[in-house]
């Protein structure tokens, strides 16, 4: 691929970011020279029973819904157990997508991941509410209640944000520059690390996985575990072989409740094996380290 010197830069019609092609600038290496990051976020979620949105695999469930409710818990009983020792296993350091509400539901599950080095991201406080649904004022409320309960726990406040069911108001990203949050893992418009300019000041967002995704894709397209793990294993084979060119990111988002069953384990652990068959290239992280990284190097949108 060549690289035009031209900057072509112009708004959208929403006017949220501008257009950057990817022949544009090809950026800085990632730390040791290497050209793709890759990071693997678990969602560890909470769900208020009966009352809000809900990720159910058995659709159409008469109230009380038991049985949707007993796959959700498995995550946080057994699932999410396994797939943090299966990242661990493999040398890549977790981020956890963290409903606040499971410091209270699941203690025993944070100290596991807090053992193991999580970086723990915002996604809001229970996993039945929505952005969308929030006044400004309440969504500026919601978002800094987020980080001050993270920030009681862990000693620092998060730096990145991914809201529950990826809703957003006009005013989302005002509220989260202005709350400290400092970079998003909620869009797919690029494969790097896209700077972008709010009221309040500026967040980075952060190649997020809409559809290397186990809920969009498992959930929601119903894609086999295997089919799964080969999406995972394709979009890293491509993503290594243009990371020749320019640095990139990569995500994989799992969630204790899908990933974490023992047969889509299985699969997904044959995915993570092929990508960290080429740790010599690779650079598994974190966001925040990948956030650190820009913050040594100008970075404008």
């Amino acid at each position: 691929m060549t690289h035009d010197d031209t900057r072509t830069d112009t708004a959208p019609g929403h006017g949220f970011w501008d257009y950057r092609p990817i022949t544009d600038a090809p950026g800085r290496d990632w730390p040791d020279g290497r050209r793709l990051a890759v990071y693997v976020a678990v969602g560890l979620e909470e769900y208020r029973f009966g009352v809000g949105a809900t990720e159910d695999i058995v659709p159409d469930v008469t109230a009380p819904d038991l049985v949707n409710t007993s796959w959700r818990d498995y995550g946080n009983r057994v699932g999410a157990f396994r797939l943090l020792e299966r990242l661990d296993r493999a040398g890549i350091p977790p981020t956890v997508l963290l409903n606040t509400a499971v410091y209270d539901a699941a203690p025993d599950l944070i100290r596991a991941a807090r053992a193991l080095g999580a970086e723990f991201v915002g996604h809001g406080i229970s996993n039945s509410d929505s952005l969308g649904a929030m006044s400004s004022a309440e969504e500026a409320a919601y978002v800094a209640a987020v980080a001050d309960r993270i920030a009681a726990e862990e000693g620092e406040a998060p730096g990145g944000w991914s809201s529950p069911w990826l809703t957003h108001t006009p005013s989302t990203l005002d509220n989260l520059v202005a709350s400290g949050y400092r970079y998003l893992l909620d869009l797919r418009l690029d494969d790097r690390p896209v700077p972008i300019t709010t009221a309040a000041g500026q967040i980075v967002a952060l190649p997020y996985a809409l559809e290397v995704n186990d809920s969009t894709t498992i959930v929601g397209r119903g894609a086999s575990a295997s089919e799964f793990a080969d999406m995972v294993v394709d979009e890293f084979d491509e993503l290594l072989e243009r990371s020749e060119e320019q640095p990139l990111v990569m995500s994989v988002v799992v969630h204790s409740f899908i990933s974490g069953a023992p047969f889509r384990l299985r699969a997904l652990d044959r995915a993570l094996q092929h990508m960290t068959a080429h740790r010599d290239r690779v650079w598994f992280t974190q966001p925040r380290a990948i956030a650190a990284h820009l913050a040594t190097t100008e970075v404008t949108a």
